[in-house]
């Protein structure tokens, strides 16, 4: 028994705004119930003394510290752009005059 129709493969794939052919929608169905099977046998487990996790690795504060430093001189900065003026990239007018 199919735990999702080919119905219901084609709505996602509208939704995510995809082109699929009649066959690449039954491959997928196929696909996805096999997933969906896969998925299913994680419910036959004993989870009952697991505790909950967000992550397999006790990981804690791994972000780099927030050491403020010099930034590069505004005239090597501004010596790549296009155009610039008064120490500022100079870009066109997008909005008019």
């Amino acid at each position: 028994m199919s735990r999702i129709s080919l119905d219901q493969v084609k709505h996602v794939a509208n939704l995510a705004r995809l082109a699929i052919t009649e066959e690449e929608a039954e491959k997928f169905t196929k696909q996805l119930d096999e997933i969906i099977t896969f998925a299913e046998q994680l419910n036959e487990l004993d989870t009952e003394n697991v505790k909950p996790t967000y992550h397999v690795i006790d990981m804690k504060n791994v972000l780099r510290e927030d050491i403020p430093k010099p930034g590069l001189p505004r005239e090597e900065v501004l010596k790549n752009a296009p155009d610039h003026q008064d120490g500022q990239f100079k870009v066109p007018s997008i909005l008019g005059e």
